[in-house]
């Protein structure tokens, strides 16, 4: 929004005072419609598999808990770490809600943006990782042949006799000679 350019005559003076006059109301309104969509952000997460779902507002506030039957046979312990590590999941996804209404209703105001989406990350950082629950960075591996500090594989090496080689010999032929198969 650019400053009316004041000084001119009384009519041009007039018209920059309007134009300027419409742009804050614009702008306010923009800020109303932002401020009431944020206000109905709600994230629903659910835990693997599925036995706690959990609802939380644009605030954080737990709005809605499902804890389906199955969960009774969890330790208590392991329940209510399922039900927040559930919650803290949806309040982290809560950040992206709002960044999109933000970008959709005040885009082009990026400081006040930055401003909000900035406060909710802060607010609701990303969980750490439920280990019960594989990631797309999870990765299981099997290792063969060196060991990680540098060693040699654990299979020794293949002896070798003195005898002179041959084009057909195979250094890690078993049989110790020459194909049969020629």
């Amino acid at each position: 929004m650019s400053q009316p350019a004041f000084g001119g005559d009384g009519f041009q003076t007039e018209q920059e005072l309007r134009r300027w006059s419409a742009d804050v109301a614009a702008r306010a309104e923009r800020y109303q419609v932002m401020q009431a969509e944020v206000a109905r952000v709600s994230v629903t997460e659910t835990s693997r598999e599925d036995l706690v779902s959990v609802t939380v507002d644009a605030t954080g506030a737990v709005t809605d808990l499902v804890i389906n039957d199955r969960a009774g046979e969890l330790p208590g312990a392991e329940l209510s770490a399922l039900v927040l590590t559930t919650m803290r999941t949806a309040q982290s996804r809560i950040t992206e809600r709002v960044a999109e209404v933000m970008e959709r209703t005040v885009g082009d105001d990026p400081q006040t943006v930055a401003a909000v989406v900035g406060s909710y990350r802060e607010r609701f950082p990303e969980p750490e990782p439920d280990p019960g629950r594989p990631t797309a960075s999870t990765v299981d591996e099997m290792r063969l042949g060196r060991v990680d500090d540098g060693e040699e594989a654990l299979r020794p090496p293949p002896t070798r006799t003195n005898r002179p080689s041959r084009p057909d010999d195979d250094p890690d032929d078993d049989w110790g000679g020459s194909s049969i198969l020629r």
